[in-house]
């Protein structure tokens, strides 16, 4: 049975360890308002981005090789996790559905490539000995325009000399504060799919200037910088959220913990004074005898 000493560095240990996740909270809900706010304002023009590109891609597939639709023999997948832990399954469910397209796709026979950004995915692939190309690490609450440049060159550019034929992009889409919904989406061939080309207003007619190639050029690898810097937002956006909620949670149960380790000290701190009672009377006793 746990001394009185014992039970009380318990206590206090916990004590220490509720105080930190209530700081971490803290800073996780703060962080969170920030990125929530990138993503929001976000979302509007990466939708509208990608409304154009789908228009403009209507009959375009042999100017761009971006929209040409080549024989699937080569998948990369773009998986994006974040650097740290303590966010609860945040990383976990989006390395399984990454893992479970992964073998999905080798057991059809495609060549599979991986692409990840975080700490995480990279050390999760290493592990069960599935070869990574390409990752980038250190961006978790430290996301700049430039580095989304680079990192959609890179795929762009791997796409484009035919290392790859389709590319599939794997992440967090923030929905609330309490729920992340995993993703799992294409990011090139470009094509007009039917979430992209939905809407109620006319389907505009073009003019180009100064010509549809030109435009295109420019348009379709800006079209995967937006794209692949939107999922970045809402994955940093539900990665703060998840770890606010994992760190409320973890402060709930300190609480918890807190208060049947007291209730313990107390019982065992009463039957120490028990016995002592007990000791004096039976001292007295003898004596009287």
């Amino acid at each position: 049975m746990p001394t009185l000493s014992d039970i009380k560095r318990r206590i206090n240990a916990v004590k220490n360890t509720r105080q930190i996740t209530k700081a971490m909270k803290m800073v996780a809900a703060s962080k969170l308002r920030k990125a929530q706010s990138r993503m929001l304002d976000m979302r509007p023009y990466a939708d509208k981005m990608a409304q154009v590109i789908a228009g403009l891609s209507g009959d375009a597939e042999d100017l761009h090789p971006m929209l040409v639709q080549r024989p699937r023999n080569n998948i990369e997948v773009f998986v994006l996790t974040s650097d740290r832990g303590l966010c609860g399954a945040f990383n976990t469910n989006v390395m399984k559905a990454a893992e479970r397209l992964i073998l999905e796709r080798r057991a059809e026979s495609f060549n599979v490539s991986v692409c990840t950004v975080g700490k995480k995915a990279a050390e999760y692939f290493k592990r069960r000995n599935i070869k990574v190309r390409q990752a980038w690490t250190g961006m978790s609450g430290n996301l700049v325009y430039a580095d989304v440049r680079k990192i959609a060159a890179d795929i762009a550019n791997h796409y484009m000399n035919e290392e790859s034929d389709e590319v599939m992009i794997v992440y967090n889409t923030f929905r609330s504060v309490m729920i992340q919904d995993v993703t799992v989406a294409g990011l090139m061939p470009l094509a007009a799919s039917e979430e992209q080309v939905k809407t109620d207003e006319p389907v505009p007619i073009y003019l180009y200037e100064p010509s549809q190639q030109a435009i295109l050029d420019q348009l379709l690898p800006k079209n995967v910088e937006v794209q692949i810097y939107r999922a970045l937002l809402e994955s940093q956006a539900s990665e703060e959220a998840a770890r606010m909620t994992a760190m409320e949670n973890a402060t709930q149960n300190a609480d918890e913990m807190i208060g049947t380790l007291t209730l313990d000290y107390n019982k065992a701190r009463q039957a120490t004074i028990t016995r002592e009672l007990m000791d004096i009377v039976g001292g007295v006793e003898a004596l009287k005898d």
